[in-house]
């Protein structure tokens, strides 16, 4: 039986390619969220940054993206404090907790379509910030089903 590099890596000990290979391709990272400044609770919006592909959810300007979007959290080995506003669904924060990869998973099924199949992927839900106001973003919150 072959053994998962997830399972017996942390984040921090996995390759570049690892690491990315983790990505689910959800888009639900690149959502604009809100904060309740009095509970620091996090609530997500169905507005996305102005840098992603809506319907192929990802990244238009992934290598440059920060330097595109400055307020862009950009999450890594060296920025685990990220993972505190990632999806409940996001495999390096269920990593990080201990937690097991969700059975949709692409490193699981072998097939990227398992995310839109399991209702995780954000394509075709959403809209883009260059078509909202800031101000209208809390007319825009929603509660993401989420799946393990």
């Amino acid at each position: 039986m072959s053994v998962n590099f997830w399972e017996v890596k942390s984040l921090s000990e996995m390759t570049p390619q690892e690491w990315e290979s983790l990505c689910d391709g959800c888009g639900r990272c690149c959502l604009n969220k809100l904060e309740d400044e009095d509970t620091g609770e996090i609530y997500f919006t169905n507005v996305t940054c102005k840098l992603l592909d809506i319907n192929k959810c990802r990244c238009t300007d992934y290598e440059n993206r920060k330097v595109s979007m400055p307020d862009c959290m950009i999450l890594s080995v060296e920025n685990t404090e990220a993972l505190e506003v990632m999806p409940s669904t996001c495999a390096y924060r269920l990593l990080q907790l201990g937690e097991p990869l969700p059975e949709w998973h692409p490193l699981i099924t072998g097939r990227k379509e398992s995310v839109a199949e399991a209702n995780i992927s954000i394509a075709g839900k959403v809209v883009s910030e260059d078509n909202i106001h800031y101000e209208q973003l809390p007319e825009h919150l929603i509660n993401w089903v989420t799946t393990k």
